[in-house]
């Protein structure tokens, strides 16, 4: 099977570069991937049109797009589409995102999975990876966190491993928080234990995309819950 993966920003890519191969295998044995990351979420364009603006490069902007594209392309099994649910409700949120789905015609194999609140929370679901990255990281900041609470995951988790914590990268501002983002992604995720990770979000992305891949694709295109 090849999957297209859609992700939001690099440290989500990053971070999913490290994760597939833990869940469906080694790149080309036998499912093979491309992972595409977007410059932020964007907002999904009215009346889910699939004209977006090409100069848009937020995912949300160009999600219309891309599905109808990739339902049109030979050779792609099926599509992957990571975002996080930053303040949205989840549920409505996902409603929209099926609702772009439906007006695909043909529609491409598809699995949407939300982070919650931010794909961060999938790194603090495993204190061990974590430890193992960053054996300085403070500990009883991390003892407070609320598995997938919305608490403002990046933030606490800058309180966690960051010198002066959140307050200090913003005080600095951009680029700074992307940076340090993908730096946790690169350094945490290859430590990770995909089976025992505490995030219930990460747990749908991992059981969705072992269900998704151990499917016989029947080519009428799917919306993953």
């Amino acid at each position: 099977m090849h999957i297209e993966v859609l992700v939001e920003d690099a440290s989500g890519a990053k971070l999913i570069e490290s994760l597939l191969p833990k869940v469906i295998g080694s790149f080309g044995e036998p499912h093979t991937w491309r992972i595409h990351a977007y410059k932020g979420i964007g907002r999904l364009p009215e009346g889910l049109s699939n004209r977006a603006d090409p100069a848009k490069r937020a995912l949300l902007d160009q999600l219309p797009r891309l599905l109808v594209g990739y339902g049109k392309t030979p050779g792609i099994d099926a599509v992957l589409v990571v975002l996080d649910t930053d303040q949205r409700d989840c549920k409505a949120f996902l409603q929209e995102l099926k609702d772009v789905f439906g007006r695909c015609d043909p529609a491409p194999v598809t699995m949407f999975r939300l982070a919650i609140e931010e794909i961060e929370a999938w790194l603090l679901g495993d204190r061990q990876a974590l430890l193992t990255a960053y054996p300085k990281a403070k500990r009883d900041v991390l003892d407070r966190y609320k598995q997938d609470a919305v608490c403002g995951t990046w933030e606490l988790l800058a309180d966690v491993l960051y010198p002066g914590g959140s307050a200090a990268v913003k005080n600095v501002g951009w680029p700074l928080p992307g940076q340090i983002k993908h730096e946790w992604a690169e350094r945490v995720g290859p430590n990770m234990n995909i089976d025992n990770n505490l995030s219930p979000s990460f747990a749908k992305f991992r059981d969705g995309l072992r269900r998704l891949v151990a499917l016989a694709i029947n080519g009428t295109g799917r919306a993953g819950k």
